[in-house]
């Protein structure tokens, strides 16, 4: 609530404007730390997700589509200035609406406008190349690269900004527009940052947000007719829905899902080191991120010092306000969250798993606090295959670097990993062994926008972030030139 005791309110953003949902309900936020509403959102429908699509098509076929790669750049460099200078105020509307840690999400936003900065630099770089023709001096050929359209974005819960920012920096480099349904635990800060863009010059309809309590706000965006491309992140099964969708109209896809991250440590690795990356790979943002380290593989031989290690630090880490500096650890967002995460500890328990650390509520604090768990667990077991999304680590050991490998790689998902250890010929050889699009050697959960984020196997399909992030939002052109004057033989090709 605000300071008055009222609930802020957030309309839909659409062609530059706030507005109502067409049907005139509205649906409530709820903090996750106090378990009380927040916030007030419009509760917008399939009617509005037409509106704000026509809005981002108007706006593609107008201004923006026919603004220069440099006019952009200018405008994205507003942007990252804009966001800077709004950053407390996001990061707090992103901490009532998810309960993450005010410092994190605060650290987060400071952060977010290179984003902008590093793709501004990419919006005036999208060439082509000229192609050799088969036959010399009777075609000349090159392409082109040009934006594919509207964008419909699709994010998730647990870090909104972040997750949006990966698909909206490079999808305005290329020139596209973008209608984002943001979810409907956490949508008041993408309305926000919409509001911040638009006020640092993003002209009306490029970006639009349609909040809505409902799923059939969503899949009307997936499977809408008026866009070209689905950019969706959240869990695999939601995802494959998504990508159904979207296929239905032969649109493009981008899909950064759910992982179940390995966390390799050998017997030479520093263990103070390892067990301060295990516990920032899974309990800093509790556990509620798709990249989360929740698979510790520990060599038999350390695998007591190690847990002892993490499980000493899981037991004092500090729980509670997720504004307050101290905080290191805040609730689970939701309450379908935290019966999942509890349902997977029970299920544990069941299949004989020994819970070395926490495992239960944090009594002390109720509402939706668990505390940071570290499970012994059987390579089979469901704790282990499964993503629970929350505080949760698993740790299971291997003899021998084969193994070791092998035991990394025995997951349907593929989306990040680490391995601790100070052979530098073992590091390399084992991180390029390991099946997952980001590996981080002696570190965890580090991302930068100019290096590639994405999965292999059920964790997705392209990639965010980095150069070749721009190209998921491109289409090729190629354009061939008869140079003879028509004089071939019609009735030959080439």
């Amino acid at each position: 609530m605000s300071e008055t005791g009222h609930l802020e309110t957030f309309k839909l953003f659409i062609n530059g404007k706030s507005v109502d949902a067409l049907s005139g309900k509205t649906f409530d936020s709820l903090n996750p730390y106090t378990g009380e509403p927040w916030a007030r959102l419009a509760d917008g429908g399939p009617a509005d997700v037409d509106l704000a699509v026509e809005a981002a098509r108007a706006a593609f076929d107008g201004s923006w589509g026919a603004m220069s790669g440099f006019d952009r750049a200018a405008i994205m460099r507003k942007i990252a200035t804009a966001i800077t200078d709004n950053a407390e105020r996001l990061a707090l509307l992103e901490v009532r609406d998810s309960g993450k840690l005010m410092r994190e999400m605060l650290g987060q936003l400071n952060v977010l406008g290179t984003w902008y900065a590093y793709f501004s630099g990419l919006a005036d770089k999208l060439e082509g190349r000229t192609v050799p023709a088969v036959a010399p001096r009777t075609y000349f050929g090159y392409t082109t690269r040009e934006p594919v359209g509207v964008v419909g974005a699709i994010t998730p819960w647990n870090s909104p900004l972040l997750l949006l920012t990966m698909k909206l920096a490079p999808l305005l480099a290329a020139g596209c527009t973008c209608v984002v349904k943001p979810s409907e635990h956490s949508p008041a800060s993408t309305v926000a940052f919409a509001e911040i863009l638009t006020e640092a010059g993003l002209p009306p309809g490029v970006l639009n947000v349609v909040t809505g309590w409902e799923r059939a706000t969503g899949e009307a965006l997936a499977a809408h007719r008026g866009i070209d491309k689905v950019a969706f992140t959240g869990s695999t099964a939601t995802g494959v829905k998504v990508a159904q969708a979207a296929i239905a109209n032969v649109n493009k896809i981008t899909l950064e899902l759910g992982g179940k991250s390995p966390q390799v440590v050998f017997p030479d690795a520093d263990l103070d080191a390892a067990a301060n990356g295990l516990v920032a790979g899974v309990f800093a943002a509790t556990g509620q991120t798709c990249m989360a380290g929740s698979r510790l593989i520990v060599h038999e031989s350390v695998k007591d010092e190690l847990l002892a290690k993490v499980a000493e630090r899981a037991a004092s880490i500090k729980q509670g306000d997720p504004t307050h500096a101290d905080t290191e650890m805040g609730p689970v967002a939701n309450v379908p969250q935290y019966e999942k995460v509890l349902g997977y500890l029970d299920v544990a328990r069941a299949e004989g798993a020994t819970i070395v650390a926490g495992g239960e509520p944090n009594a002390e604090l109720g509402g939706l606090f668990v505390k940071p768990t570290v499970v012994l667990a059987d390579p089979s077991a469901t704790i282990v295959r499964e993503e629970v999304f929350g505080p949760v680590l698993a740790a299971y050991t291997f003899t021998d670097e084969d193994q070791a490998i092998a035991l990394a790689n025995d997951t349907p998902y593929g989306l990040a990993g680490a391995v601790w250890t100070k052979d530098v010929h073992r590091a390399h050889r084992v991180a390029g062994a390991i099946r997952a699009g980001t590996v981080w050697i002696n570190a965890y959960r580090v991302v930068t926008p100019n290096m590639p984020f994405g999965g292999f196997g059920l964790s997705g399909i392209g990639r965010e972030n980095g150069v070749r992030a721009v190209d998921e939002y491109l289409e090729e052109k190629s354009v061939i030139v008869e140079l003879t004057g028509g004089t071939r033989d019609p009735f030959k090709m080439g």
